[in-house]
């Protein structure tokens, strides 16, 4: 088997993961008995969750090709709660809430349909084959409703045959054992998800979009609509979807209490969740001694883009910093995606504030979209990123990002070019659909999808090329 070897020289890649048998990275050179390595992977306790979600729209934006990890459950205390107000002040919206979660028996088949019907119609995202129209999808639904659906079993049926029709190949029908396989992408670490809402007055409501059935949330008495008001006792008013839910993230089994207001009425509950990890960890990471031990480089491959990943990948840079890294390989091959907003929030990590990270292009205003960093980076060392064929999705945000911004140099092969976002959304009886809502392209305004990213070398060049390479690009771009 090759290995990484870096040096002064135009050595070859290190072998992909794929070519790999052992999830722990080889050492640089065996070749070279200077070569000193620290090889270390993050731990994180991980448990299953045994029992059906009911997550109404998770809007992580999934990539293709998921392998799926087995979901758990767990049971919690009562939470403490405040003196709920007069039931005049109940909505109704959240009596008809409750009434569709504690009643799930009244579902139809043809209720079925429509919803994944409606929800094409209000978000899908005609990419280039032309089979969507307004009229068309309405004449379709015509046709379909006037058709006898008489099991649940062809209910699924219409809606994958409906779905094909489209022509993407990313829009699909889940069944329910498929859709409660995804546990790993809750960022929050208890079971739900969040969405900004835009209010009347420009502010932002963060709401609950999503639960997994019987999971930490679930369980302690977060529902389906809620807004979350405060974590641990911080006002989260103002802050994103994103930093709430790093929030709530936590070590396996402890607390974290959530305050939120039941529907728009309330009333307002104080909540203790314990924190239940389902995702692995997707880094590996180590310390790489070239040029005769004169210099250090932090090796860090990522393998997906889940819940952890952020969170993982900033320990690893962290303490590869303060073990002496002076650059930085960030290894994507093989790495199919997982969650976009992930993947702009790593892309992050490396760019100076009000550098462009991607836009988003979509039908539905919230994916229409320029997202800028607005921190300093993490690191401003030199940074190799890896890349192959199967380098897709959220890795291609993260190439292009720091590529077009001067931040790394990329190295290997042509990406996979998937530039489509997918939402996934729970439908009434647990079975779901993936749907693209979404596209982005690159800071140099760039389509990605179909089209893959080239890289600057294909096989790993000296250091003092890459510094030179990206001196030469920030004149350019100056």
């Amino acid at each position: 088997m090759s290995v990484l070897a870096l040096s002064n020289s135009l050595p070859t890649l290190p072998p992909s993961p794929s070519q790999s048998k052992s999830e722990t990275p080889k050492p640089l050179s065996p070749l070279l008995s200077n070569f000193t390595t620290t090889t270390t992977t993050i731990h994180n306790n991980s448990i299953s969750w045994t029992k059906k979600t009911i997550i109404t729209a998770l809007s992580g934006a999934l990539s293709c090709g998921l392998v799926f990890s087995p979901p758990c459950s767990v049971a919690l205390e009562s939470p403490t709660i405040q003196s709920p107000p007069p039931s005049s002040e109940y909505c109704r919206e959240d009596e008809q809430v409750l009434k569709a979660e504690s009643g799930p028996e009244l579902v139809t088949n043809a209720g079925i349909v429509e919803e994944a019907w409606e929800i094409v119609n209000d978000s899908f995202l005609d990419t280039g084959r032309h089979r969507w129209s307004p009229q068309t999808w309405q004449e379709k639904k015509e046709d379909i409703m006037n058709t006898s659906i008489p099991t649940r079993a062809k209910a699924h049926d219409i809606i994958r045959r409906m779905l094909a029709s489209l022509g993407d190949p990313y829009t699909r029908f889940l069944e329910p054992e498929e859709f409660s396989k995804m546990a790993r992408y809750d960022m929050s670490g208890i079971g739900l998800n969040l969405r900004e809402v835009p209010e009347d007055n420009g502010g932002v409501k963060l709401k609950v979009l999503g639960l997994l059935l019987d999971g930490p949330a679930h369980s302690a008495g977060v529902r389906q609509g809620d807004e979350v008001l405060a974590v641990n006792g911080v006002d989260v008013r103002g802050k994103s979807a994103f930093e709430v839910s790093s929030l709530l993230q936590g070590p396996n089994e402890t607390f974290v209490t959530v305050k939120v207001k039941h529907g728009n009425c309330g009333p307002i509950q104080s909540i203790e969740v314990q924190r239940q990890l389902v995702a692995r960890t997707p880094v590996v990471y180590r310390l790489e001694q070239i040029d005769n031990g004169s210099a250090s480089v932090g090796y860090m491959r990522l393998k997906e883009f889940n819940a952890l990943a952020r969170k993982d990948l900033v320990i690893a840079m962290k303490r590869l910093q303060d073990m002496g890294a002076s650059s930085f390989i960030l290894d994507l091959r093989d790495n199919l995606g997982g969650l976009v907003q992930v993947g702009i929030e790593i892309a992050k990590l490396f760019l100076n504030e009000g550098e462009t990270v991607i836009y988003t292009v979509g039908r539905d205003l919230q994916y229409q979209n320029t997202v800028v960093a607005d921190t300093a980076p993490l690191v401003t060392a030199p940074v190799v990123v890896l890349v192959n064929n199967k380098t897709a999705s959220a890795s291609e945000i993260v190439a292009s990002s720091l590529h077009d911004n001067c931040r790394a140099v990329l190295v290997g092969e042509r990406t996979f070019g998937k530039g489509l976002i997918q939402s996934v959304f729970e439908l009434l009886d647990g079975s779901g659909v993936v749907v693209t809502v979404g596209k982005y392209v690159t800071p140099n305004h760039r389509d990605i999808n179909g089209n893959g990213i080239e890289p600057d070398y294909r096989n790993l060049p000296a250091w003092s090329d890459v510094t030179q390479h990206l001196s030469q690009c920030s004149k350019l771009q100056g």
